[in-house]
């Protein structure tokens, strides 16, 4: 079960040893075309943000001219339904 008779167990020996860091000699080196493509792949994440927030914004402006207009013409509407029914009904 891992425990020695005097009551030590062997965790120790499982623990990474002191000193077996990768050194930079020994590291991997970089691949070029990784680097491009991560570049590549925020740029585009940042581009698509942008894209989004202007479409959100021109989609605000859309609605506030689309309710101005539709107002415009219910008001319209309504002023000539009054002087019709004045006219008619004589009041």
């Amino acid at each position: 079960m891992g425990f020695l008779a005097a009551g030590v167990t062997l965790y120790t020996s499982r623990v990474v040893k002191p000193g077996s860091t990768i050194e930079a000699e020994e590291a991997p080196p970089l691949d070029s075309e990784a680097v491009r493509r991560a570049y590549r792949y925020h740029r585009l994440r940042r581009e698509a943000r942008r894209r989004r927030v202007r479409e959100l914004r021109w989609a605000s402006i859309r609605f506030w001219l689309v309710l101005a207009f539709a107002l415009g013409i219910a008001m319209i509407l309504a002023a000539r339904t009054l002087g019709e029914i004045e006219r008619v009904f004589g009041l």
